[in-house]
């Protein structure tokens, strides 16, 4: 079962079917490297520790995470609960898996329509392409869905975030380039509460965590949406590229202290053998993954579940 804000829904069964060919990089990166690295060893020695040190940060996995790994299996070679280097693929298994548990967070539950979700993100990193594929999951959920083009700075933010509308069948809620973006989020929800539509998703134009004008625009956005319907927005979800690395975690952190991000998106993750910026930006900001994007269709935006992503990577 997946979990949205209005309950839990069936999951579609070639999810990790298509997981799995969604992380055929980070795969090759990370499992095959380390499965490189162990072969035809026994003995766990400082060149073998060295040799995983040297995948996992190419991985994206972090320092962080890659110290404490290697001082776990340190420790338990010390104390001879170690030994054979075959058995370091499960641990590290295990480790990157509770890491990814530790970070999850239930979706919030909205009791009565709309729910209001707000998109934030730096330019380029797929946040439209992501809330038409967000659109196309809430359709699929049999749920009403209205678009906001609360990206007033591009004329081509409209247009694009339209074309997304034609191709969902999604209305979409605009006025002209240039105008106040809250003013457009304020027409988008209160229309959805007219019409009793159970999704408003924000489009909100790509910003650099840098300024800090832009950032207070997405506070005053948020407080808009609240004065429509109070605990407006229930989801902030920021959209980072998957192939940016570790550059991503420090927007992920402006953006977390500035807009209250609740969940992140994390697209591209099919171009990248760095698949291990998931467990960095877990272990790191200590938020949810709530969705990653595995390829250019509607349908390829996937629910963000730890045990079915690793399963996929390691398996």
């Amino acid at each position: 079962m997946i979990q949205t804000l209005f309950g839990a829904v069936e999951q579609e069964p070639s999810l990790l079917e298509k997981l799995k060919s969604g992380v055929q990089k980070t795969r090759a990166g990370l499992v095959t490297a380390l499965e490189d690295a162990i072969q035809g060893k026994k003995e766990i020695d400082a060149d073998l520790l060295d040799e995983l040190e040297a995948t996992l940060l190419a991985a994206d996995v972090g320092v962080r995470t890659t110290t404490e790994i290697l001082e776990s299996i340190r420790q338990r070679v010390e104390r001879h609960q170690l030994g054979d280097a075959a058995e370091l693929k499960n641990l590290i298994r295990e480790h990157l898996l509770e890491i990814l548990q530790a970070s999850e967070r239930a979706v919030p539950h909205v009791a009565e329509p709309p729910a209001v979700v707000l998109v934030v993100g730096v330019n380029g990193a797929g946040k439209t392409t992501t809330i038409g594929k967000l659109a196309r999951r809430y359709r699929n959920e049999n749920r009403t869905v209205l678009l906001c083009a609360a990206d007033t700075f591009r004329a081509a933010a409209i247009e694009q975030l339209e074309i997304w509308g034609e191709r969902t069948g999604t209305q979409v809620i605009r006025q002209s380039a240039g105008s106040d973006p809250s003013a457009v989020v304020f027409d988008a929800v209160s229309a959805a509460k007219a019409r009793k539509v159970d999704y408003v998703v924000v489009d909100t134009a790509g910003r650099l965590q840098t300024k800090e004008n832009l950032m207070l625009e997405l506070t005053k956005m948020s407080r808009t949406a609240a004065k429509v319907i109070p605990g407006a927005p229930h989801e902030v979800l920021l959209v980072l590229d998957a192939t940016t690395g570790q550059n991503g975690l420090e927007q992920a952190r402006k953006f977390t202290e500035s807009s209250g991000v609740t969940g992140i998106v994390l697209t591209k993750l099919d171009g990248t053998a760095k698949g291990g910026i998931v467990v960095a930006i877990a272990r790191e900001l200590n938020l949810p993954i709530r969705y990653i994007g595995v390829g250019e269709q509607a349908d390829d935006l996937l629910p963000f579940e730890p045990e079915k992503f690793i399963e996929s990577i390691f398996e």
